[in-house]
C-alpha cells in the first residue's frame, strides 16, 4: 500500500526532507504573525456581531453599552498579550500553558490545560471553516445548500496545505492575512475621514427597527445581559495561546520574536475590533439573533427570505458602497482568511500532541514527524476531529460559537496561575535587585492576569453553560480521561517490561530450543525455511504439517521420501479442518511438557509486490502468527521467499526514484550525484 500511495503523497504534501533540514522551515516575525496569530485577527470579523446579537435581545437601546463592551474586550486583549509575553519568555520550550501548569502547578493541572486546549483547537477549526463557508454562500448559492460538503472539503484542503511544512503553509497563509488586515484598516481609515467630513453612512440595515424580545430590562436580568454580551465578545481573545505553544517554530532569537509577534497581534486584533464596532455604531447597524421575526421593516418583519450580513460586511458597503471594488475585495480576503484562521490550530494542535505523546498522555506516534518535518499524524487527527464536529452540527457556526471559549479561558487562567507561582519560586532565592524588580512586575502582571481571565471563565460558564458549553466541559473530561488512561497504560508497560538490577528468570538461558518448520507442501519456500532453521542449530528440528486432506497429505509424505529431506516430517491430523488450532495445541503440549524449552517455530511466507496479492497469500501464517504471539516461551520467525511480481515492484520503485516531480528540480537535468543526492533525501 505504501507503494501505491507513494506517487500521489509526493504530489500533495512534496518530497520528504531530510531531519537536518529542520532550521529551513522555522519562521520569522512576518511569516509567524499570519500562522500564528490569524485566528484572533480574523476573529473581529465575527466578534462585533456577537455582542450586537446578544445586546439586540434588549433592544436596538442596549446598543449604546457596545463601547463599553469593546473597552472591556480590549482591557482583556492587553492583560493576556502582557501575560503571555511573560510565558514565551520564561517556557520557550514550545509547551506553553501545559508546560507551565505542569511545571508550576501539577501534572493534573497540566493536564487540564492540555484538554482544554485540544477541545479549543478542534473547535477553531470547526468554527472558522463553518463561518468561512457562510460568508462564501452569500456570494456562491451552491455552499447555501451543502454547507457540511463544502466544509468538511476546506478541512481537507487545510490539512494538505499543513502537511507540506510550516513555512510553506506560512507562505501561503501570509498574503490573505495582511490583505485582510490592510482591508479592514482602510475601511477604518475611510470611514473616519467620512465622518471628519460631514458625510452620512448608512449600513443596509440602518432602516429596520428591532422587536426586543426583553422589554425594559434592567437590574440584574441586564447586568446578566452585559455579561453574555461580553462573553461572546472574547471571541477575538480565541488563539492568542497558539503563539507560545508555538515558540520553537520561530527563527532566533526565539522568544524575543515570539514576545514581538503576540504584541503586534493584541495591536492589530483590538484596534480593528475597536475600529468595526465604532463604524457600525456610526452606520446604525442592526442585528437579531432571530432576524426574520425581531428585525421589523415599518413595523413588519422581514421574514424568513432576508439574508442577515455579518457586521463587517454591512459596514463595507456603508463606508465603500455596495459592488464597489474596495466592499468586494473585503468581503473576498474576509471570506478567504475565515477559512485560514484554522491554520492557527492546525500548528498549535501538533506540536501541543507531540509534547503530550512526549510526557506519554497520547500515542507515540503522535511526536514522530513527518516527511515534510510537520507533526503529520496531530495535523490528520485534528482533521478528523474537526470534520466529524463540522457534520455533526451541520456547519452550523452559530451553533458552534456557543461550544466555544471555555477551553481557551481554562488554560488562560491555570496558565496565569501557574506564572505566579513561578515567579515567587524564584524570588524565593534571587539576590540581584534589578533581576527582582522584573520579576515583581512580571509576577504583578500574571496576577492581574490570573484574576481577570478566571472572572471571564465563571462569566462564560455561567451565560453559555447551557447555550452549548457544555459539550464543551464534556469534550474536556473525555479528553481528560483518555490522556489519563494512556499514560497509565504506558507506565504499566514500563514497569513490567524495565530490566531487573539483580539476574532473574528472563537472564536464564533455556534449557534446549525446540525448532518447528511449517509444512504445506515440499517447494522452495519449505526448502528455504528447513535451510534455515538448521543454520540455527536447535537441540530439535522437526517439519509440521497439519493433515486436512488424506490426499494432499499422502503426496507431502511421498515427495517428502523421495527427496530424502533428513529433517523429521511430523503430521498433526484435524478432523475439522483447523490448521491453526492444532498447531497451537502442540506449541502449548511441547511447552507443558518442558516448560524450561523454547519453542522457534519457522514460517515461509510469499513477498508479494501488488496490494491485492496480499489478499491471496500469507492469510494463514498472519493467524497463526497471531495466535502465537500469545504463547510464552514461542519464538515466530518469518522465513520470505520473493515472487517475481516482488521483484517488478523493486524496479517500479527504483524508476520512482529515479523520477522528478514537474518543479522538483530547477537548474538544468539531473546527474549521477544528484540523484544520490535525492535518493538520501
Amino acid at each position: 500500500m505504501s507503494k501505491l500511495t507513494d506517487l500521489p503523497k509526493r504530489i500533495l504534501i512534496g518530497r520528504a526532507l531530510r531531519s537536518d533540514k529542520l532550521g529551513e522551515t522555522l519562521l520569522p516575525k512576518r511569516l509567524a504573525l499570519p500562522v500564528f496569530a490569524s485566528d484572533p485577527l480574523s476573529s473581529v470579523a465575527y466578534a462585533p456581531g456577537e455582542v450586537l446579537l446578544v445586546l439586540s435581545i434588549a433592544g436596538v437601546s442596549a446598543y449604546h453599552f457596545s463601547p463599553w463592551i469593546a473597552v472591556a474586550v480590549v482591557v482583556l486583549m492587553f492583560t493576556v498579550v502582557a501575560s503571555y509575553r511573560q510565558n514565551v519568555h520564561a517556557y520557550p520550550s514550545g509547551g506553553g500553558d501545559y508546560e507551565v501548569a505542569t511545571t508550576n502547578l501539577g501534572p493534573r493541572a497540566g493536564l487540564t490545560v492540555a484538554s482544554a486546549l485540544l477541545v479549543d483547537y478542534v473547535l477553531t477549526v470547526a468554527v472558522s471553516v463553518a463561518s468561512g463557508i457562510e460568508n462564501l454562500g452569500s456570494a456562491v448559492p451552491f455552499f447555501v445548500t451543502h454547507k457540511v460538503l463544502g466544509a468538511v472539503g476546506m478541512i481537507v484542503i487545510l490539512m494538505l496545505m499543513n502537511l507540506r511544512g510550516v513555512r510553506e503553509s506560512g507562505t501561503i497563509f501570509a498574503i490573505p492575512t495582511y490583505a485582510f488586515v490592510f482591508g479592514v484598516f482602510c475601511m477604518i481609515a475611510w470611514g473616519v475621514f467620512k465622518i471628519a467630513t460631514g458625510h452620512d453612512m448608512n449600513a443596509p440595515t440602518a432602516h429596520l427597527t428591532i422587536h426586543a424580545e426583553s422589554s425594559g430590562i434592567g437590574g440584574f436580568a441586564l447586568i446578566f445581559l452585559l455579561l453574555r454580551a461580553f462573553s461572546s465578545g472574547c471571541a477575538a481573545l480565541t488563539g492568542v495561546e497558539a503563539i507560545s505553544n508555538g515558540v520553537p517554530a520561530f527563527k532566533k532569537p526565539k522568544s524575543k520574536n515570539a514576545a514581538t509577534t503576540l504584541a503586534a497581534m493584541g495591536l492589530l486584533a483590538v484596534t480593528m475590533f475597536c475600529g468595526i464596532i465604532a463604524l457600525a455604531m456610526n452606520t446604525h447597524v442592526r442585528m437579531a439573533e432571530n432576524p426574520a421575526t425581531d428585525l421589523l421593516d415599518h413595523g413588519t418583519p422581514v421574514g424568513s427570505g432576508f439574508t442577515q450580513d455579518p457586521v463587517i460586511a454591512q459596514v463595507a458597503e456603508a463606508v465603500f458602497g455596495h459592488n464597489s471594488v474596495p466592499f468586494i475585495f473585503l468581503a473576498a480576503v474576509t471570506a478567504l482568511v475565515l477559512f485560514l484562521a484554522a491554520n492557527t490550530a492546525y500548528n498549535g494542535f501538533p506540536v501541543l500532541g507531540s509534547i503530550l505523546a512526549q510526557d506519554r498522555y497520547l500515542p507515540r506516534q503522535l511526536h514522530t514527524r513527518g516527511d515534510r518535518l510537520a507533526f503529520s499524524n496531530g495535523i490528520v487527527v485534528l482533521a478528523g476531529f474537526a470534520c466529524v464536529l463540522v457534520i455533526v452540527y451541520g456547519a452550523d457556526s452559530t451553533r458552534l460559537i456557543q461550544l466555544y471559549i471555555v477551553g481557551v479561558f481554562v488554560s488562560f487562567t491555570l496558565s496565569q496561575t501557574g506564572m505566579v507561582r513561578h515567579w515567587n519560586r524564584h524570588l524565593r532565592t534571587e539576590t540581584d535587585q534589578a533581576k527582582r524588580r522584573h520579576m515583581v512586575r512580571s509576577r504583578a502582571i500574571n496576577t492581574f492576569g490570573a484574576f481577570l481571565t478566571g472572572l471571564v471563565l465563571v462569566i462564560v460558564l455561567l451565560t453559555k453553560f447551557t447555550h452549548g458549553a457544555w459539550v464543551a466541559v464534556v469534550g474536556m473530561v473525555v479528553f481528560y480521561a483518555t490522556m489519563t488512561a494512556i499514560r497509565r497504560h504506558y507506565t504499566r508497560v514500563s514497569d513490567e517490561i524495565a530490566a531487573d538490577d539483580e539476574p532473574g528468570a528472563d537472564y536464564v538461558r533455556p534449557s534446549r530450543v525446540h525448532s518447528i518448520v511449517l509444512v504445506s507442501k515440499v517447494h522452495k519456500p519449505t526448502l528455504r525455511a528447513l535451510s534455515y532453521a538448521k543454520l540455527m542449530r536447535s537441540d530439535t528440528l522437526e517439519a509440521l504439517s497439519i493433515n486436512v486432506d488424506p490426499d494432499d497429505t499422502k503426496a507431502l509424505q511421498a515427495d517428502w521420501q523421495r527427496r530424502g529431506i533428513d529433517v523429521p516430517l511430523k503430521v498433526l491430523d484435524s478432523p475439522y479442518r483447523e490448521i491453526t488450532r492444532p498447531i497451537i495445541d502442540y506449541v502449548k503440549g511441547l511447552r507443558r511438557n518442558s516448560p524450561r524449552d523454547v519453542v522457534s517455530v519457522y514460517i515461509p511466507e510469499y513477498v508479494v509486490g501488488h496490494w491485492y496479492e496480499h489478499l491471496l497469500h500469507n492469510q494463514s501464517a498472519l493467524r497463526l502468527k497471531g495466535r502465537l504471539l500469545f504463547t510464552p516461551g514461542v519464538m515466530v520467525t518469518s522465513v520470505p521467499y520473493q515472487l517475481e511480481s516482488s521483484e517488478a515492484a523493486r524496479a517500479r520503485a527504483r524508476r520512482r526514484a529515479d523520477w522528478n516531480a514537474p518543479g522538483s528540480i530547477r537548474r538544468g537535468p539531473v546527474g549521477p550525484q544528484q540523484r544520490e543526492h535525492q535518493r538520501e533525501h
